[in-house]
């Protein structure tokens, strides 16, 4: 709070504080009071107006900064009512009461939408459940019969994996009631995965391998095979025509963390979108001309990443290879040294 601010606020009140002091020295000069008298009461009523002026001012440049500071330090702002204790000056107590009225019905406000969006997203989660007992009977009733169009089935996994991607992505926003870490043997995430996708590998002609995997990483099982799955699948999408097409998907094993590298030989990513791939609904140039994308895959699996503790990035090649690699950091917590 500056002094000069809190002057120019005051100036008003300053300037008939010192019209009143010239209307008394012409009053004391028209019924000649004694000047030692006159002077006492003038240099008196100056000394108590200068001193209520100060005292008025640092009372509220206390409580004024106290705010400021706490709300520049505070991540959440609207916290900063609750570091403050209620001033003894009316306009403080004013400005106190108004903001607390005005952030006690924006909590409610808040209380009552989360409530809402948490009933929409119980809704859309008992949806997706009801919704993939249909799609997983079709997939079984083609694996049973054979007799529905191959065309018919690429479409029906489409629809699968768009409806994993709309449950994982409602999930995400209420995460931490939904994971649980502990140590994954990523051979087993791979071979569900594999096995989701093993009629896409056929139909595309892609040969797969996977090598030095049998490791064990700290994540949630779960989370885990849908990013996977996620990366595999655009594998298997943007793949190039014309070549020995192949995934391989290897592990590289370091003291203070696990690489899970994922490489296929596809048409890779244009330079100008590689820095994009991750951005919500970022479709590139490859999701507008080679196949149509949500944009919403990597987002997501960035996001679960990210809240897993994992680092993933993206190496591409334009018309030659795209590497997707997920560190896992390793927990020296419980190993005993020698």
């Amino acid at each position: 709070m500056k002094f000069s601010l809190f002057l120019k606020d005051k100036f008003v009140f300053i300037l008939l504080f010192f019209l009143f002091f010239f209307l008394l020295i012409l009053l004391f000069f028209a019924f000649k009071v004694p000047v030692v008298l006159s002077n006492v009461v003038l240099f008196s009523m100056l000394i108590f107006g200068v001193l209520a002026l100060f005292l008025d001012y640092f009372r509220k440049k206390s409580f004024y900064n106290t705010f400021l500071l706490n709300l520049e330090h505070l991540d959440k702002k609207y916290l900063v009512l609750e570091t403050l204790e209620r001033p003894r000056f009316y306009e403080g107590q004013l400005f106190y009461d108004a903001f607390y009225e005005i952030n006690k019905a924006m909590n409610e406000y808040i209380k009552n939408y989360e409530f809402q969006m948490n009933d929409f997203k119980e809704y859309i989660e008992m949806w997706i459940h009801e919704v993939k007992i249909p799609i997983a009977s079709l997939i079984l009733m083609h694996h049973n019969h054979g007799n529905m169009p191959k065309e018919y089935v690429g479409q029906v996994k489409k629809l699968d994996n768009y409806i994993d991607q709309i449950l994982y992505y409602v999930r995400s926003e209420n995460f931490e009631h939904d994971f649980v870490i502990s140590e994954v043997p990523l051979d087993k995430v791979l071979k569900n995965v594999n096995l989701k996708n093993k009629d896409d590998y056929l139909e595309n002609d892609i040969h797969l391998s996977v090598s030095n995997v049998r490791y064990s990483v700290f994540s949630d099982a779960k989370w885990l095979e849908f990013i996977i799955n996620q990366l595999i699948n655009n594998s298997i999408k943007y793949q190039r025509n014309h070549v020995e097409r192949e995934i391989r998907i290897t592990g590289e094993d370091y003291p203070d963390f696990f690489v899970l590298s994922i490489y296929d030989n596809g048409i890779g990513i244009p330079p100008r979108d590689i820095a994009r791939v991750f951005e919500k609904s970022f479709t590139g140039e490859n999701g507008r001309t080679h196949s149509k994308s949500t944009g919403m895959g990597l987002y997501i699996a960035k996001k679960l990443c990210t809240k897993l503790g994992h680092k993933i990035e993206i190496f591409s090649e334009v018309n030659d290879h795209t590497i997707v690699k997920i560190s896992f950091a390793k927990n020296h917590f419980y190993q005993i040294d020698d």
